[in-house]
């Protein structure tokens, strides 16, 4: 997913001085929020479709969500939002560990408790964008 974003510029204050608000314009923050929402509920539809487990196809006990380069929260899916703090730790740990590393098409899986996973039998895959 490739987007462009409006070019960010500071506000000025009444006595010329910049501060550090960013104007943003609301029609394309509405526009590129439901963008980034959609993608996230199509991947939990996605990984709901094709699982076998009753865990994650009935009971939709998983979570999907769209992170930053940095490992903010962007955007996420209304399956079981529980998963999402130990998501953005996992996936910022991971942005530390393999940042150069990584390339177009690599998917990283953990479940490490010390890497930001919850527990044991909770997996994340975590598929960068990498431009």
């Amino acid at each position: 997913l490739r987007c462009c974003w409006p070019k960010p510029r500071p506000a000025a204050r009444a006595s010329g001085t910049k501060t550090n608000k960013i104007e943003v314009d609301p029609i394309a923050l509405a526009v590129f929020a439901n963008r980034f929402m959609s993608i996230a509920e199509q991947m939990g539809r996605t990984l709901q479709r094709t699982s076998v487990s009753v865990n994650i196809k009935e009971r939709l006990d998983f979570s999907c969500a769209i992170f930053s380069a940095e490992g903010g929260l962007v955007a996420n899916a209304p399956h079981v939002p529980v998963h999402l703090g130990a998501m953005a730790d996992a996936v910022k740990w991971q942005i530390t560990l393999r940042k150069k590393d990584l390339k177009p098409g690599d998917v990283r899986v953990t479940n490490d408790p010390v890497a930001g996973g919850s527990h044991l039998p909770d997996i994340t895959v975590i598929t960068p964008f990498v431009d």
